[in-house]
């Protein structure tokens, strides 16, 4: 068997990680197992190891390279001198990026993190938490300056983040719907429900 080749700008964990966000999405965490991920990359199992401690450690790793890139993402949108209806278009638009880039990681974020074990799925709800707050306090603004409609800020944000994890379906319909047109088509489904 060879050894693991990360391409470039890129790391042997990177690709370990790629490969497993896969494995896992197809499977399940549970179901999956380092040996499949290893026969997966061409290499020999006790080699993996050498790279990474454990298939918790992968999942780790998924899960919160994930949230960070979510996390620093709102916290520059946050800060940004943009009107609040401008800010959830941001927010949507890197969503559904992200979503189309990261497809295996965003699902196994979205959908594994369930097996994480403490005191990473504490920190992982929270960081979840942290981000809908976040979210939540931009729609609040845009009702106070009267950029959207009196609603319920909670059920808006959910609503979006819903809509968005939705684009698991779009895989089947890929071929048939240009990404860029899909992008466009659900920010402007989202906003135009929720502003004046």
């Amino acid at each position: 068997m060879s050894k693991i080749k990360a391409a470039r700008n890129t790391t042997k964990n990177a690709v370990i990680c790629k490969n497993a966000a896969g494995l896992f999405r197809k499977k399940g965490f549970r179901a999956a197992s380092m040996r499949e991920l290893a026969e997966q990359l061409g290499v020999e199992a006790p080699s993996l190891y050498n790279h990474i401690g454990s298939k918790s450690e992968l999942l780790q790793n998924i899960c919160f390279n994930i949230a960070d890139d979510f996390t620093r993402h709102i916290e520059t949108v946050e800060v940004s001198s943009h009107t609040a209806a401008k800010k959830i278009e941001q927010l949507i638009r890197f969503h559904i990026k992200l979503m189309l880039r990261s497809f295996d990681e965003v699902y196994v974020s979205n959908h594994e993190w369930k097996h994480l074990e403490e005191p990473h799925l504490a920190n992982f709800l929270n960081q979840r938490k942290a981000y809908e707050s976040k979210m939540v306090q931009i729609v609040k603004d845009g009702i106070n300056n009267k950029e959207f409609k009196k609603m319920h800020p909670q059920v808006t944000v959910l609503t979006i983040l819903s809509a968005v994890r939705g684009l698991e379906f779009w895989q089947k319909y890929k071929e048939q719907i240009n990404t860029k047109a899909l992008e466009n088509n659900i920010v402007q489904h989202l906003l135009n429900g929720i502003t004046k």
